[in-house]
């Protein structure tokens, strides 16, 4: 059976939380449009940054009245958003990129989820969802793929925003990392544009780092990395659906084991009717069905949606929260990035050419 993920009403109590996220986003495209996007702050990771200050220094705001409105734009808002961000991308860049560029997308993905699971699980022994957030994380669009993957693995609110958190967290730090560490790769390399780019981003975590990387070595060089950067944000569409399958599979042989018996009914699929919608809402893109002021007008709400829903996660990452989850989950998202840096050069190298 398959059951579509449905957003529920917003109450009345939902709406001082809602107010929060929405201005904190709000705030977020204003500054990165303002001038801090070229530094690579985009909205996302301001979002993020600057829901975590209110936080810490006014924990009040992640519980009480504000809490069920946090929740609406994390649940809710994020796959509004994930949806519409398909205005932002074409299958056009598809063939841009070459066969050669999907396979090494697809390669870093799966290659990314692996090494994640075999540091995570197998070596500092960390529970299987921060695992999988964390390498999702690192492996297709930074945050974003954090709190597109959360609904998926079912998780109840404290798990899903501990988790979440400390997913986010990780990935953000390296990927900051990142934009010290690839421009000076591209002096080291001596690497042409097409090469670099791809590179740039095949491994880069977020859009907004790989787009201020780019930008520093060169117009040909960004084109070349957004490229192959919202081709791996493609990826996330397939992800979320075999994850959604596995999930459900999984919970079935719990279902089974409890029951004491072989066969039980099947766990209901829940369909991440976002991850859907992104990829329709790319072919309409793609096809041109729209006029300009409308796709435009899309995105920005697409963007806002998906920046609050960034910022009700900041709010909810705490210091107290970082300081339970420990070291570990820092480890892992270390070793991802020299994954990703190493890792990734190798692959671009035997499957790109580069």
């Amino acid at each position: 059976m398959v059951k579509m993920s449905n957003a529920a009403g917003c109450g009345a109590t939902s709406w001082p939380g809602l107010a929060l996220a929405a201005g904190i986003g709000a705030g977020a495209l204003a500054l990165a449009q303002g001038g801090l996007g070229h530094y690579g702050l985009g909205s996302l990771t301001l979002a993020i940054l600057i829901g975590a200050v209110l936080g810490n220094l006014r924990p009040s705001f992640g519980v009480g009245h504000w809490r069920p409105g946090l929740m609406v734009a994390q649940r809710h808002c994020l796959r509004v958003g994930v949806a519409l961000y398909g205005f932002n991308l074409s299958f056009q860049q598809l063939v841009q990129v070459g066969l050669s560029g999907l396979w090494v997308d697809v390669a870093l993905v799966l290659s990314t989820l692996a090494v994640g699971w075999l540091i995570g699980n197998r070596l500092l022994g960390l529970d299987r969802e921060t695992v999988l957030l964390t390498s999702a994380g690192s492996a297709i669009c930074g945050a974003a793929a954090v709190v597109a993957t959360v609904p998926v693995l079912r998780l109840d609110a404290e798990d899903a925003a501990e988790k979440s958190a400390v997913a986010v967290g990780s990935v953000v730090l390296f990927g900051s990392l990142a934009m010290v560490v690839y421009p000076l790769l591209h002096a080291w390399g001596g690497l042409g544009a097409l090469d670099f780019g791809v590179y740039v981003g095949s491994t880069v975590h977020e859009v907004a780092q790989v787009v201020a990387i780019g930008s520093g070595l060169g117009e040909a060089v960004a084109h070349h990395a957004v490229v192959a950067k919202m081709l791996r944000v493609m990826l996330l569409v397939p992800f979320l659906l075999i994850l959604g399958s596995r999930v459900a599979q999984r919970q079935r042989g719990r279902a089974a084991a409890g029951a004491g018996r072989d066969e039980v009914p099947a766990a209901p699929l829940a369909v991440p009717w976002f991850a859907l919608m992104f990829i329709v809402l790319a072919g309409v893109n793609s096809l041109a069905l729209l006029p300009p002021w409308l796709v435009s007008a899309l995105r920005l709400l697409g963007g806002l949606l998906l920046t609050a829903a960034m910022a009700a996660l900041g709010v909810e990452t705490t210091l107290a929260r970082m300081r339970r989850a420990g070291l570990k989950p820092l480890l892992l998202g270390a070793g991802l990035f020299i994954h990703l840096v190493v890792g990734g050069a190798l692959l671009n190298r035997l499957l790109g050419g580069a």
